[in-house]
Formats: C-alpha cells, structure tokens, sequence
C-alpha cells in the first residue's frame, strides 16, 4: 500500500482532494495532517471517518516531530498547508511566513531525512503576479505583489532548491482561482453566495473588472492526480480552467442563480496590490492528459446549490469563528 501524507488536507481543496483519493484509490493509505486552524475544518472530512485507507492528525507543519513521525510512515508528500488569503496577509503577514516558508522548509527536511519517493508542492499562479496580455508559463519570473504570493514564491523556491541540491524528487503546482464545496466564506464565490442568501451587501473591489481563470475544484483534484502519477520530478505544472472572467460577471451570475437584485453589490475601496489580471497556460500539464472538465456555469450553479443545501456548514463558520467576525468588521468598516 502506498502512503501518502497530505498536510492541510482538513481545507477547502485539501479535503476535496483527501476525498477525492480516498474513494479512488482504496490500495493507498491517506494520511492527513492539519493544524485546524480557521480555515481547517475537520467536518469538511466528516464522511471519510472509519474508512480503512484514511487516518488524520491533528498538528502543525512547523512541528519537527509530528512531521517526522509520520513521514517516516509515508512515500508521499502533498502540501496544501498553507494561509492563502489576501487580505489577511495584508493585516497580518507574520502567520503566512511561518506557515508557507518554516512550514515548508520543516516538510522538505523530513522528505530529504526519510528519502520520499515524491514531494508535490501545492502553490498558486499568484506568485506570478499580474498580466495585461497572454498567459504566464512555467518559465515565466516569479514577481509576487502580496504577502500571501510573496510567501508561496518563497516556498516554492525552497522546493526547487531542494531539487537541485539534494536531488530530492519535487514537483510544484501551481493553479489559478479554485471554486467549489467546502471552500471557507471569506473568498469571493463563498462569500458572496453566502452573503446574497441572508442579502446582505456584496462587497466587490473597486471597479469589479479584475480577471481571475476559475477552476472548479475535482478539475484541480484530478490534475493532481495526474502529476502525481505522471508528473515529472524537478518540474512546475501550471493548471487552470479557461475560464477567464471579470470579478463583475462572477456577482452577477450568483445575484442571477439565487434570484437576487444587482442593488447588493456594494462597490468598496480597492484591495492594496490588487492584481488586476491572472493567466497561465496549461499546455505542460495538458501533455500528460489531463484538461477541465467541468463547465463553469454548471459548476457554478452545482456550488450555489451546495452553499443552499449546506448552511448549517457555513452559519457555523461566519456566526461562531471570532476570526470570520473579525475580517467580516473589516469588510465592511467602509459601508457603515
């Protein structure tokens, strides 16, 4: 059996992945490792208890014991662990550091110790910054303009080290804006459905024509899959869906799914750095057989339905969490 530990596999893509794996592959042990923290939510796991091929532990990626201890038990690492939001980086950029560069280097020291067969490193395309024209490839120079990229950048770079000093076996992924099920409501989709369910004002940056290529989430899981399996050591894979579309029309196309009035959008001050467009060809990872599936319109309104069929999930999260209730006063301190 092939072990395979995924840190922050209790997140938003870790646990679709987690899922993903788990029901795919009974011959593979799923080993998760989460430090639970806002964004981690072990009820995103809640169905896999009692599988035989699934275990989870609680601890985090900067402890050098917990993540010796169970590599020495593992083949593979997949790191998802990570703080990935934007505004929060900008408020607080310490616990990003920490996480997505110590976190980092704490699992590439026990990968090297214990010689895993294989060490994919789950980034974002963010790290390549903004783009008027064409599309980034893997090539293309790293020039991050927050916190959060500037810390995955930093991450990355320190997977790639470990590549070319110690012939340690990595792979680095980077994919552009996931959507989908269980992703915590502070992102743009979540919120907003989230949010246009109670109507309450949907908070759009500036003049909402900032351009994001969304993917849906088991598109992601699958072309993970994929790396993973086919993926070359030493290599970035870009992935993204094709689906470029402006912040504006995304609001829109909820207002419409959940049958709500544009007069919720509530135009707010721009985001500090805001990059105003992202792009990354896919043409690497497309030869080793994988492309998107999913339409993002269907996709979209299957994520609507699950935020209506789901809310005990995400009432729990925005009613009870201090740390929602924090960053929802900062949304919308400007609105009062």
């Amino acid at each position: 059996m092939k072990s395979i530990l995924v840190t922050g596999g209790a997140g938003f893509i870790g646990s679709n992945f987690v899922r993903y794996m788990v029901n795919k592959y009974s011959d593979y042990r799923i080993v998760v490792l989460d430090a639970l923290t806002y964004a981690g939510n072990r009820e995103n796991l809640q169905d896999l208890e009692g599988k035989k091929n699934y275990e989870f532990h609680h601890g985090n990626i900067c402890d050098r014991d917990i993540v010796d201890k169970l590599t020495a038990k593992c083949e593979v690492i997949i790191n998802f662990a990570a703080e990935t939001h934007v505004d929060r980086s900008i408020l607080e950029a310490g616990s990003f550091i920490q996480t997505d560069v110590v976190g980092t280097f704490t699992l590439l020291e026990a990968a090297k110790k214990h010689k895993i067969s294989r060490y994919i490193q789950i980034s974002t395309d963010e790290v390549y910054g903004s783009i008027e024209d064409g599309s980034f490839s893997e090539t293309s120079p790293l020039q991050p303009n927050s916190p959060y990229s500037a810390s995955k950048a930093s991450g990355d770079l320190l997977v790639r080290s470990y590549n070319k000093t110690y012939g340690l076996p990595t792979i680095v992924t980077r994919s552009s804006n996931n959507y989908g099920p269980y992703q915590y409501p502070e992102k743009l989709i979540p919120l907003f459905i989230t949010n246009a369910i109670d109507n309450l004002p949907l908070p759009l940056y500036g003049d909402g024509k900032n351009v994001r290529d969304w993917l849906y989430v088991l598109d992601n899981c699958e072309a993970l899959d994929v790396v993973l399996h086919q993926g070359k050591d030493g290599e970035v894979y870009n992935i993204g869906g094709g689906n470029e579309m402006e912040n504006i029309r995304i609001t829109h196309s909820i207002l419409e799914l959940l049958g709500k009035p544009k007069s919720l959008i509530k135009p707010v001050e721009d985001r500090l750095g805001h990059d105003r467009r992202y792009s990354v060809n896919i043409d690497k990872v497309s030869k080793l057989g994988w492309k998107p599936r999913h339409n993002f319109d269907q996709a979209l309104g299957e994520t609507v339905k699950w935020y209506k069929d789901n809310e005990v999930w995400w009432r729990h999260i925005k009613e009870k969490q201090e740390a929602f209730k924090s960053y929802y006063r900062e949304q919308y301190k400007t609105l009062s």
